[in-house]
């Protein structure tokens, strides 16, 4: 079964702690979510090194799960939206509760279809669902990161061994300006923005 299996194992809520700079907070999770036994590992290492993001505008977690990198976002940046979004409506729905539990109000929980055509985005945040296969994320990830709003950036985290170097290679192949932010226990937490190079000319613009 699939996290994003439209029809999910039986509720099993459990709590799991995350630590940000304010201090622990406890986010629920359940059956049927991505990473339910704890704060999954590349997620954990993208929110070490990341920058502090923009303080405001809207901010995108692409994947979004029960919430983690949402909440760690708007507790950051309080005066910018912060998009939660996911095709899993179990993990909405956890990520909806975290935010509200925590007093959150600038986090806006929705499916892909709810986020209105018009939300371009002054930072994305993505641990992407590499498993759904490598057509499949690449499309995925490119229909997001073209709403970046200009001088946006955009921070994916990807296992090595499940192709980090092909994918940044690939999307430096696009256009993109590729920075490694950090490689740490088997994850490398890549910084995309726009360089010099039109989308699909095959320019490359990669920074180890």
């Amino acid at each position: 079964m699939h996290y994003w299996d439209p029809s999910p194992a039986p509720p099993r809520p459990r709590l799991v702690p995350l630590d940000l700079p304010i201090g622990r907070v406890w986010l629920e999770t359940d059956a049927g979510v991505f990473a339910r036994s704890a704060i999954d590992p590349g997620t954990a290492v993208l929110l070490e090194v990341l920058p502090p993001p923009p303080s405001r505008g809207d901010l995108l977690d692409l994947g979004c799960g029960y919430g983690p990198i949402a909440i760690h976002l708007a507790t950051a940046a309080p005066d910018a939206v912060v998009w939660a979004v996911d095709v899993n409506p179990r993990a909405l729905a956890r990520a909806a509760a975290n935010a509200q539990r925590l007093g959150l109000g600038n986090v806006r929980v929705a499916a892909p279809e709810q986020v209105p055509e018009d939300v371009h985005f002054a930072a994305i945040y993505s641990n992407p669902p590499v498993r759904i296969g490598k057509e499949p994320m690449r499309e995925l990830v490119s229909r997001w990161i073209d709403r970046l709003q200009p001088g946006g950036d955009a921070y994916l985290v990807i296992q090595r061994h499940l192709g980090s170097d092909s994918f940044a290679a690939w999307l430096a192949g696009q256009g993109w300006e590729i920075k490694r932010l950090a490689s740490k226990r088997g994850y490398r937490v890549l910084r995309l923005g726009r360089g010099e190079a039109e989308p699909g000319s095959g320019g490359s613009a990669w920074v180890s």
